[in-house]
Order: structure tokens, then sequence, then C-alpha cells
């Protein structure tokens, strides 16, 4: 992810900016930054959660949203999470349904070049989020996944290493499978 030229955006110059893009930005405090291609592990990782979640999904008042879905987190920030799912009537900003206002999990897959952003600015911004009650991190580099709750106003972390674990986002009463999140991803240590 690198940040355009143009320094300190409006929020009005960046969402018709956005609309007129064929590629997708983030807003964080007055910058844009372009969101770069996925890598094939990020991609399956990616595919096979969304499929989990969206056939747990189907027959409940719930919906799955890719990444090209944009989140307003803040006034100062706007993101592509991978997966957005929301359980109730999604709520949209702006005045074209495009911007969803009321997540309630979120998962990002971690790259190499947005590992950092992920995990900082974007995460702190994800947390203070009303409506977000459960928050994945997910590693294309290994079997790892930091799975944050909501617990009485605080959130609660926990690491999950082992290929056979699962994962309960009670939230949303959907159950992961870690074997199938890493379901065809090979790491660059493992051989063809």
């Amino acid at each position: 992810m690198s940040a355009l030229p143009k320094p300190q955006w409006t929020i009005k110059s960046y969402l018709a900016f956005e609309e007129a893009s064929e590629v997708r930005h983030e807003y964080l405090y007055g910058e844009v930054y372009a969101m770069t291609g996925a890598s094939k592990n990020h991609n399956l990782i990616v595919a096979t959660t969304i499929t989990s979640l969206g056939t747990q999904l189907a027959k409940r008042p719930c919906a799955v949203f890719p990444s090209d879905q944009r989140l307003r987190v803040s006034a100062e920030q706007y993101s592509y999470p991978d997966i957005s799912v929301v359980c109730g009537e999604p709520q949209f900003g702006d005045e074209k349904p495009d911007t969803l206002l009321n997540p309630t999990v979120l998962i990002e897959v971690l790259s190499p070049s947005t590992e950092g952003y992920d995990r900082g600015k974007k995460s702190e911004g994800y947390r203070k989020l009303k409506s977000l009650q459960e928050y994945l991190l997910i590693s294309q580099e290994k079997y790892h996944i930091e799975h944050y709750v909501r617990q009485n106003n605080k959130w609660v972390v926990t690491d999950v290493n082992q290929l056979d674990a699962t994962i309960e986002l009670t939230s949303i009463e959907c159950t992961l499978a870690v074997a199938d999140i890493y379901q065809k991803v090979k790491f660059d240590d493992e051989s063809s």
C-alpha cells in the first residue's frame, strides 16, 4: 500500500475520487492509499473463509461482504476489510448505499506489505466501532489466527496456531475450522 502524492484529501474529495477510480483506495487522516493486488495464499484464505461463513449464514438475517465493500471506520478513516459480516439490517452512510457502517465481524488477512497498518491504525480504528463484536487477523505465511472478542467493553485476544483447531464466532453463531481456512494454502517453506 503506498500513499498517493496528493496531500490532505477531504472526505468529500476522497469519495468523489473513489467513485471514479477503477482501483480501490483507503482513507486515513487526510491521506489516500491505493490497495494493491493480493497473493495466491491471501485470495485462497479469503475465498474459503467467505464460503464457510456464507454457507453457515445463508438462512439467517446476516450478510457477508467481500473486500469490495467500503467501511467507514470513523470520520477520519475509510477502509476495505477483506471480509465484513453484518447481522441484522446493514446500515450505510453517504448519499449512496456503498459505505458500510455497522459490521458485526471483520476479518483481515495479513500481507507482508500491509501487516503493520493492519495491526496498527486500522485495527485500532476497527476496535472502536460500537457494532463490532469480533475481529480476526489471519496470517497468510503460517498457521496463525488472532481472534479478538469484545467482552465487557474490553478486547480479549486468543492466538490459534493448530491446524485442527476451530474458532467460534459467537456473535454470529458460526464456527471456522482452521483447516478449512488454510485449505490449498502452501507456505514458502513447504515443498510443492
